[in-house]
This record gives structure tokens, sequence and C-alpha cells, in this order.
């Protein structure tokens, strides 16, 4: 079923007026009824009952996302949604490791007297905790410098830090963050196609996917580095969206 962006954006948000101070422009947004007069709305392109919300020249009207500028901002918004708590998880990885390097022995001790008491039972079902992958990385920590830990919190906050910047900037559609996330987020793609050389998990496989279309989406639609006409084009389409410059460019009421 074809989504109805505009609609569903003034359903949810309310409808945009104004009120040009060309006649000829006047005509096609404005009309008198039985119960008041109504206004178009710039995003829709439906008549509202009230006065309009702004009025003066054409050139200060609002510009009001529509049809696909406006699909394209929903789904620039739930990219940055994933990266907002992408961040954020990495912020409590890093506060993790800060932890842990400030009371590594501590922790060891503790790890090692919980080991003690799970083995008998883990080899009761047949299951070695001494050879166990996962015991053995958790034991390669241990071995790591208090400075290593302190680098590798640093290094995740830095890394935590660009993904909010991304999150902040996608969220409000500016084009400087849509060039960070393409950077950032192939920058990173060889590393996560080594990880699934490593070892293959349905997680790995859906983050490496997402990330693959986030970049190649973002470099088409908003048409990053000159792809189909570059930044320039990309203006024309936005600027295009807006109900009063399609009308303002005809020349005629609608």
């Amino acid at each position: 079923m074809k989504i109805d962006w505009d609609r569903r954006t003034c359903a949810r948000k309310g409808h945009v007026t104004y009120a040009p101070d060309d006649p000829r422009l006047r005509l096609g947004l404005h009309a008198e009824t039985a119960l008041g007069e109504v206004w178009r709305c710039l995003r829709c392109g439906d008549f509202t009952l009230g006065t309009p919300h702004g009025s003066g020249p054409a050139a200060d009207a609002p510009l009001v996302p529509r049809g696909k500028v406006l699909r394209d901002l929903f789904i620039l918004r739930f990219l940055a949604l994933e990266r907002a708590v992408r961040g954020v998880f990495i912020v409590l990885v890093a506060v993790a490791v800060w932890k842990f390097s400030n009371s590594q022995d501590a922790v060891r001790r503790l790890f090692d007297e919980y080991l003690d008491v799970f083995r008998p039972v883990f080899q009761h079902f047949h299951y070695d905790l001494d050879h166990s992958p996962v015991v053995g990385t958790i034991q390669k920590t241990f071995g790591y410098k208090h400075s290593t830990l302190v680098l590798v919190a640093g290094l995740l906050l830095a890394y935590a830090l660009i993904e909010i910047v991304e999150a902040v900037g996608l969220w409000y559609a500016k084009r400087w963050a849509e060039y960070l996330t393409v950077v950032a987020t192939a920058a990173f793609l060889p590393l996560e196609i080594y990880e699934l050389t490593e070892h293959i998990s349905a997680v790995k496989i859906a983050t490496l996917t997402l990330n693959i279309l986030a970049v190649l989406y973002i470099i088409v639609a908003k048409r990053l580095f000159g792809v189909r006409g570059g930044r320039r084009a990309f203006e024309e389409e936005r600027h295009s969206a807006s109900l009063l410059e399609v009308e303002e460019s005809a020349g005629v009421a609608a």
C-alpha cells in the first residue's frame, strides 16, 4: 500500500498555510466558503479553515518538505535513531572498560572464584570451561595493561561521539552529517567483513547489511559526491517540493 507521506505528516503535525503577497498565487491558495476563508496547505495541498500561519513575499514562505523529500527525511531520522542507540551503547561499553581497568585484579579474583564454582556443573553436561573460547577471551583481557584498557575506553568514547554527532545531524537533515555518515560507515565496512570471516552471526550479518544499504541509499538519494547531478540537483529537488514554488513557477492559479 502506497503511503501518503504528506497527509500522514499533516495528520501528526498539522497543516502549514501561508498567504503570499502576489495576488496570482493567493488565488491558488485561498478561497471563501460558507464557513469562512480557507487556505491551502503547503504540504498536503488540502484546504483548511482559518487564517494563514504566515504572510508576505513568496520567497519568504516556509520551505515545507513534501512527497519524496518527506519520505527521505523519515528514513534519515530512522538512521539517526539507530546511530543514537548505537552511540549510547558504545558509551556504556567504554565506561565498563574504564571501570574494569581500575579494578582489574578484583574482577579477576571474582571471575576465578565463580569459575571454580561453575566448573563441576558444566563438567556434568560435558562442557569444558577451561577450553571455552568465551572464557579464554575473558582471561586474555585480564592480561591487558591498565594503559591499554584506558586507550580502548578512549577510542570507544571517540567512536560513540561520532555516532551521536551523526545522529543529531541526520535528524535535522544536515548535508555535512550525510557525508560524515557515509565516510564513517564505509570506513568500518572492511572491519565488519573481516569479523564475519572470523565468526558468522545473524547480528553481524544484519548490521553489515544495514550499513551497506545506508551508505548506498544516502549517496544515491542525497546525490553525494556528484552522484545524480550532485548538490545543485539536490537543492533543486528540495525546493521544488514546495507547493508555493510549484504554483509560482507555473505562473497561473492552480
